[in-house]
């Protein structure tokens, strides 16, 4: 992990972001020797992409449970 002056990070905070993005983290130092990490936060998986399931079903008898829906009004 690459450490930065505060002088540092704050002329380059593009790239900053970027090498954390790419590395992990980077560390900033104030001159009091207090030291930051900068890492990205993960990315959220959206709520539709869900795993599939197996199920000895074929295509065609969903379907046909899709119309029988239909045919009684449970749409």
């Amino acid at each position: 992990m690459k450490i930065y002056s505060d002088s540092e990070a704050q002329q380059n905070l593009d790239s900053l972001l970027c090498e954390a993005r790419k590395d992990g983290a980077v560390g900033i130092r104030q001159n009091d020797g207090q030291t930051f990490i900068i890492r990205p936060e993960g990315v959220p998986d959206s709520p539709l992409n869900v795993k599939g399931v197996n199920l000895p079903i074929t295509t065609e008898e969903i379907v046909g449970f899709i119309h029988e829906a239909r045919k009684e009004g449970l749409d």
